[in-house]
This record gives structure tokens, C-alpha cells and sequence, in this order.
């Protein structure tokens, strides 16, 4: 362990492993996610979490649910389990519904998931250029889901030479705390190609994960659970003038795993094994026109999404199948208009339809289906004496249900003779029943939208020209309507229904950002949440993160990372006797190192990691294997 340190301490660089196209720095102080256009980040009135270029290379050979779930206010449990794991992400007291997922401007989404949710799992991290976390709610610019936050994930872009390109292979181990193998048994390779010809661009990658070694659940008895996943990405774009350009995408990303049934060990060696697939297809249009006081945009995408399972009925000692089938199309038209350098306006019309269909559980994509027409606007004034104002209103047509309204108003105010900017917002949102809440044997067509509301005011004060950074947010997230699962005490009957009072989540956020030198940089957060009885599963009252990052020369650096997680409440639910008994997860603390090394600079880079050093036994949900201390080095070849 010792001398495996020491190496990792040589192996340390400041480079981006994955790189297909560098990054211009400038744009690391630019957002664009509570206005859907770049904006200055001191004029925006919210404390947008960016993970830019630059920080994504301090993280290599992690997942996109490792690295969001180090953002300040964002739990993401499930990304220290075993790959094949389900993940729960918690923004604000928030779960997995109430967080909308975009890919380049485009909101993804499995239509057959019982919640709509997005599964993290198919992206992968070496596609991504930038990610912005946006909390609080904010349905008036992205509709329904984005009740606790967005998290807006950027993907890579064209470099400006004709042919670039990459190639790269990690391999890692794959062990718990308990029954520790450091053998290779967690392999990540792929390869990229990107440039500009004349008036055309690309970007075309693929990237392979096969991973063994870990159960999905705890336990003696259970067999290693293998994971595989394929991501590809082929990006083509032609800008005919200076004012207008035109974007394609399309990706097709499938995941093969493993996994156990109940926890009483009913698939233990002894037994078939359990396979889930999940394959989905996405391709989509974006074109962009420039005018003379304004911008006109158009994110279309269409989502086709197929998940089977293969399940080892041991009641009956038989296979089972089930399959969900999936179809989503989503069309975003905006306008942004400048009145004037200090006034513009944004207008725009969203449509969005869905349908599911899964046999085995009388679903048929002739029934299950919806479609959705939103119209909003939103105004942006940036003063320049200080005052910045972001206010917006969006109305939604919902063929099943009554139509919805949600507003926010967003004013923040920076002083000019303080290195001081103050800001506060109030806003409103709203999730959309499922397909599957709505159509399914235990559907309820009676559903409305769940409600949000959420208050939030903080500051954020710049020092020693920009060095140092410290912001703090407290927020006050209302729930009500929500939509829950309900069985009759007497008929034993299930159904979703809308679930009578309001529940709420208050907290506080806090990040600090220093540069000591050139060389040495320090960051550290801490969130602070608190939800009532029915939001708190997994969800930690106190989390904290800091992160110490080291520049050895132009060629070496070193990150190590610490995060402590508080108790959280969780429920065990026994195969057996169906019982369900709730249980209190201990806290646990991480550290992680990792280093970076260009061996011939903008050619040849390697990189080595060690996660969880302590090897810390810790249970990140009841059930559950968690890894314990593992290694990872990786060879990133450019051209």
C-alpha cells in the first residue's frame, strides 16, 4: 500500500485524459442554465455548481454519479455500490423524479420508469464536456421534473482541426471492504474522433466498461454480479454562415448486469442468475439562428428506451421475463430577444410526448400515452448599478389532466464598491404523473401533478481578486399533491393516488473555493438538510467535501479528496416474510487520491487512483454491497 502511494504521488499531472477538444478558460465563468443562453456568472442570481473541463480532468476513471456526488446540496446514493446498482439521486430533500436530467439543452427521460426518471448509468464520463447543477425549482424554464433542481450535462465538442483524436484504457480492481481482491477485475477502454472540415464538424466515440468482482446485494451466499456497458456518441454539425448553424446527434448506449433478488438469499450461487438489460437510442436536431438583437433555438430530441429482465422465480423454480418498451419526443423552440445590453426576453414553446408498453403487466403503448404543450417567457435585466432580476411564468396542456401554472422570480443584487453579491428567489414547479402511475394494473387516472415550491436567499462574496470564493444558500422546499402508493387495509387493493398535506425539506449550502498559489488550491462544502418523516430515506442530515489539489510542474499534479456522509434512515425489506423494518445507516467517511501524469505533453498522459485508502466497511443502502479500498490506473493516448 505504502509503495503503491508513493507511485501514485509520481503519477501526478494536470491534464484531461478523455480530452477530445480543449476548452477555452474563459468559459469556465459563464452558465446557461437559468437563462438557457451564456450569461456572466455575477449576473446570475443563482449559485449555479459548474464541473468544467479542468475539474472533470482531476476525476478521471470516475463515474458521472461519483462526480455529481460531490456537488454541494446533491446526494447520489448508489455510486459506491457495485455498477450494476440502481441510483437514487436527492437534490434538496428531493428523489430521482423531482431532478431533470438534460443532455445539450435536450430533458431524457425512460417514459416506462415508474417515475420518469433518467438512468445516470448511460452516459459516460469520458463524453462529457461540462455539467451545471442548478437547485431549486425550475419547471418555468424546463417544465415538469425539475422540482428539487437540473442537472444540465454538457456533452464534448469539435476541435477546430481537421482530424484529432484519442484512444484510452483504465483498468481497476473491483472489491469490498471485506473480501478484499486487488486482481483487475473493472476495465474501461474507448476511443474518439473529432474535427472540423470547412463548414462541417464531428465528433464520433465509443467507450466499453465490463466490470466483475462485487455482488449487487450483501451477503455470504451471493455470486459476483457482472456489468457491462457500450456508450457511443456521433455528433455532426454544419454552420453554412457565421449566423446559422445546424447540430445532429445521435447515441446508442446499452447496460448488461447482473443482480440478486431478495435479500433472504433466494439467488445465491446455487441458482440461475438474474440479467437486466436497458439499451436506448436517442437522436435529435438543434439549430441555431443569430440575428441581429436576438437568438432563435430549437433542442429536439426522440428517446427510445427497452429494458428486459430475466428473473429466477424461485416460488415457482422457473424463468421469468418482463420487458418495458419506451418512446419519448421532446421539441424545445426559444427565442431570446435583446431590448436592450441591460434587457432581454426569452419566449418559448415546449412539446413533449411519451408512451410505454409492457405486456406482462397489461400495458399497451394504444392506451399509455400523453403529450404535453407548454408555452412560458422569462425576463432577464441586468443593471448597471448592481441589480439583476430573472422572473418568468410557464402554463402547461396536459391531455389527462387539468392545466398547470408555475412562476419564479429570481432578483439578486452585486455591490459595486463590495466584493458582495446578495440574492433570494421564489419559484414553482411541478412533476407530471407516470405512464405507468397512470396506466399501469395499479394506475390511477385521476392523478395531478405533484407541487413545489421552493424560497431560497444566500450571498456570495469574491476575495483577493477571485482567490477566494465563499457563498452560502438557505432554502425552504414545500411539497404537496404528491403522488404515493397506496393499499386499502381492508381489500388489500393498491393504486397511486395524491397524497393529502404538505411536507417539507429546509437546509443550508455552503461552498468555499481558495487559491492559495499557481500551485495549490483548496475546496470545501457542506449541506446542511432537513426533511420530515416521509422525504427522509437515504437522504444525509450533514455532508461535507474537501478537495486539495497540488500542481508538481506543467507535467504533475495530485488531488486528494474527503467526504463524510451523516447517518441516514433506510428500510429493509425481507423476501421472506415481506416485511419491510426501518433502520438507521451509520455515517462514513472516504478518502480518495488520485494522480496525474503527461508523459509527452498533448500525447501521451497516464493516470493512477486509489478510492476509499482507509478501506472504510460502510453501508451506503441496507442490502447492499459497497466497494472498499480500490485501485485504478489509466493510459490516454492523443493524436
Amino acid at each position: 500500500m505504502i509503495r503503491f502511494s508513493a507511485f501514485t504521488l509520481l503519477l501526478a499531472m494536470n491534464t484531461y485524459a478523455q480530452e477530445q477538444a480543449p476548452t477555452p478558460n474563459q468559459l469556465d465563468e459563464v452558465v446557461i442554465s437559468d437563462s438557457k443562453f451564456a450569461l456572466p456568472k455575477e449576473k446570475s442570481g443563482k449559485v449555479i455548481v459548474k464541473i468544467s473541463a479542468e475539474e472533470l480532468a482531476k476525476k478521471q476513471g470516475q463515474s458521472v454519479a461519483t462526480i455529481l456526488s460531490t456537488v454541494v446540496g446533491l446526494e447520489v446514493n448508489g455510486n459506491q455500490s457495485s455498477a450494476g446498482k440502481n441510483l437514487g439521486y436527492y437534490v434538496r430533500g428531493g428523489r430521482n423524479r423531482q431532478t431533470l436530467i438534460l443532455i445539450d439543452g435536450v430533458p431524457v427521460t425512460d417514459a416506462s420508469g415508474v417515475n420518469l426518471e433518467y438512468d445516470l448509468r448511460l452516459i459516460s464520463a469520458e463524453q462529457v464536456e461540462s455539467i451545471e447543477v442548478m437547485k431549486g425549482a425550475a419547471s418555468t424554464l424546463y417544465g415538469t421534473g425539475a422540482a428539487a433542481g437540473v442537472i444540465n450535462i454538457t456533452l464534448k465538442k469539435s476541435s477546430k482541426k481537421e482530424v484529432t483524436g484519442n484512444a484510452y484504457i483504465n483498468l481497476g480492481t473491483q472489491t469490498t471492504a471485506d473480501n478484499t481482491n486487488y486482481r483487475p477485475q473493472d476495465f474501461n477502454q474507448g476511443f474518439g474522433l473529432n474535427g472540423t472540415i470547412g463548414k462541417i464538424n464531428y465528433l464520433a466515440t465509443l467507450n466499453s466498461v465490463e466490470s466483475k468482482g462485487i455482488s449487487e446485494s450483501k451477503g455470504v451466499d451471493f455470486e459476483d454480479d457482472s456489468f457491462s456497458k457500450i456508450t457511443t456518441l456521433l455528433k455532426i454539425g454544419f454552420a453554412p454562415t457565421k449566423k446559422l448553424s445546424l447540430d445532429f446527434f445521435t447515441n446508442y448506449d446499452r447496460i448488461k448486469n447482473n443482480y440478486d433478488g431478495y435479500f433472504d438469499n433466494f439467488n445465491s450461487a446455487d441458482t440461475p442468475v438474474n440479467v437486466a438489460t436497458s439499451e436506448q437510442f436517442r437522436f435529435g436536431f438543434s439549430p441555431k439562428y443569430k440575428y441581429n438583437k436576438g437568438e432563435f433555438v430549437l433542442n429536439s430530441g426522440f428517446t427510445s428506451t427497452e429494458r428486459k429482465y430475466t428473473s429466477f422465480n424461485s416460488y415457482t423454480n422457473s424463468i421469468d421475463n418482463s420487458l418495458y418498451d419506451s418512446k419519448s419526443v421532446s421539441a424545445d423552440a426559444f427565442n431570446k430577444y435583446m431590448f436592450s445590453n441591460q434587457f432581454f426576453m426569452i419566449l418559448g414553446s415546449q412539446f413533449q410526448f411519451n408512451e410505454m408498453e409492457a405486456i406482462s403487466e397489461s400495458i399497451t403503448k394504444e392506451n399509455a400515452k400523453f403529450n404535453a404543450i407548454d408555452t412560458y417567457f422569462t425576463a432577464v435585466y441586468n443593471s448597471d448599478f448592481g441589480l439583476n432580476i430573472n422572473a418568468g411564468s410557464r402554463y402547461n396542456l396536459h391531455n389527462v389532466y387539468k392545466n398547470f401554472a408555475v412562476y419564479n422570480f429570481n432578483p439578486s443584487y452585486s455591490f459595486l464598491k463590495l466584493p458582495l453579491k446578495i440574492l433570494a428567489s421564489y419559484s414553482t414547479a411541478y412533476n407530471t404523473p407516470s405512464l405507468y402511475q397512470l396506466y399501469s394494473p395499479y394506475g390511477n387516472l385521476a392523478l395531478t401533478p405533484e407541487k413545489n415550491s421552493t424560497v431560497e436567499s444566500g450571498f456570495e462574496v469574491v476575495l483577493l481578486n477571485k482567490k477566494v470564493t465563499l457563498n452560502t444558500v438557505g432554502f425552504y422546499r414545500e411539497e404537496n399533491n404528491s403522488i404515493g402508493f397506496y393499499t386499502n387495509p381492508t381489500t388489500f387493493a393498491s393504486n397511486y393516488v395524491n397524497i393529502d398535506g404538505t411536507y417539507n425539506a429546509k437546509g443550508i449550502e455552503t461552498m468555499l473555493s481558495v487559491s492559495a498559489s499557481n500551485k495549490l488550491k483548496f475546496n470545501a462544502n457542506y449541506t446542511f438538510t432537513q426533511v420530515e418523516e416521509p422525504l427522509q430515506r437515504l437522504i444525509p442530515k450533514h455532508k461535507g467535501n474537501i478537495s486539495v489539489d497540488y500542481l508538481f510542474s506543467e507535467k504533475a499534479s495530485f488531488n486528494l479528496a474527503y467526504q463524510y456522509v451523516d447517518k441516514r434512515k433506510d428500510a429493509f425489506f425481507d423476501g421472506g416474510t415481506f416485511l419491510t423494518t426501518p433502520v438507521v445507516l451509520d455515517t462514513y467517511q472516504l478518502v480518495n487520491a488520485i494522480g496525474n501524469f503527461k508523459i509527452i505533453k498533448n500525447r501521451l498522459n497516464v493516470f493512477a487512483s486509489v478510492n476509499n485508502i482507509f478501506n472504510e466497511n460502510f453501508t451506503e443502502a441496507v442490502g447492499y454491497s459497497t466497494r472498499g479500498r480500490n485501485f485504478k490506473i489509466g493510459l490516454n493516448v492523443i493524436f
